[in-house]
């Protein structure tokens, strides 16, 4: 098989192809200042006298640093991203993906953030939250339309703007279980997701579905949305990718479950065995994106993540 670029070999594993090797991701690499010595830049820089142009650049060149230096295959636009006071933050995802593309020797596949879809709220307004999904479930469901409705209007812009497609970013689960249940999620979330994932395929763009958590009680509905693929299959919510790849591998290409608390608190040892056993259970028969189980984040050592990338490297190809 002729070597692939890193953008051909991300589509191959979209469309449950196999590439020539498996491809890598991570939604966000947060360890720019332990391995490369730098650190993104945010709009605070401006009272520093540096241009929104500079601040854009510097970060898009960081970005394209990390991509190339780990291969990764769909570059996220996510972390380091600043929010300009006087700019709209579609714009500036819009230029941060077209100047990070300026410094990458290869095509890669641009995603960015297109979630719109109830997720588990955060502690100040989770009963609020609940309560409503009950007093008021018709105003509920009318604004889970909306929102699905405006982030629709923002992705075509945002793949007139040269992206790829989005990852949906709406975390449902908890590591015992989803946060609504089954009958709930079906009535308040699965509609909406359906329609927003339709709507996005219809642009042309792939969609990846990420959410952490125990996603069993609710995965066969966020399957039956057709996501392209499903990202983080988090082992700490008792995912098992070798169940996953089994029962669902034909229907939705499997992102990650290298286990991220094992690389921040486990042996060499154990983390190995995680990457091993994500990367010998997704990779058979394509349909796989090797990555963490969330992202490389900041307090992650370094050494860990360094690891699992000499594992990828090694193993690899098809």
């Amino acid at each position: 098989m002729a070597k692939m670029t890193p953008r051909e070999r991300a589509i191959k594993a979209l469309t449950l192809q196999q590439p020539d090797y498996v491809p890598t991701m991570e939604l966000e690499f947060q360890l720019t200042e332990e391995m490369f010595g730098e650190s993104y830049m945010s709009e605070k820089d401006l009272n520093r006298g540096i241009s929104k142009e500079e601040i854009i650049d510097h970060n898009a060149r960081l970005l394209a640093k990390v991509v190339e230096y780990f291969d990764y295959a769909i570059v996220m636009v996510c972390y380091g991203v600043p929010h300009f006071p006087d700019e709209d933050y579609t714009d500036t995802l819009i230029k941060m993906q077209k100047k990070t593309r300026e410094y990458l020797s290869e095509d890669r596949l641009f995603v960015c953030h297109g979630d719109a879809t109830y997720a588990i709220p955060d502690g100040n307004t989770m009963l609020d939250f609940v309560y409503s999904l009950v007093d008021r479930p018709d105003e509920m469901k009318e604004n889970a339309r909306r929102m699905v409705e405006r982030e629709l209007e923002r992705d075509k812009r945002l793949i007139d703007g040269g992206f790829d497609g989005f990852a949906l970013c709406s975390d449902y689960a908890f590591n015992r279980g989803s946060f609504l249940s089954p009958a709930m999620f079906s009535e308040f979330v699965t509609p909406y997701l359906a329609k927003l994932i339709e709507g996005q395929r219809q642009m042309g763009a792939y969609v990846i579905k990420h959410t952490d958590g125990d996603i069993m009680p609710i995965i066969d509905q966020i399957i039956d949305c057709k996501p392209h693929a499903l990202h983080s299959l988090d082992p700490q919510g008792g995912i098992d990718i070798a169940e996953i790849k089994k029962k669902y591998g034909d229907k939705v290409c499997l992102i990650g479950n290298v286990n991220c608390a094992l690389m921040q608190t486990g042996t060499k040892e154990q983390i190995l065995e995680s990457a091993r056993y994500a990367m010998e259970n997704g990779k058979p028969g394509g349909g796989y994106i090797f990555s963490t189980s969330n992202v490389a984040f900041k307090g992650m050592p370094l050494e860990s993540y360094l690891l699992i990338h000499d594992y990828y490297l090694k193993n690899r190809y098809y």
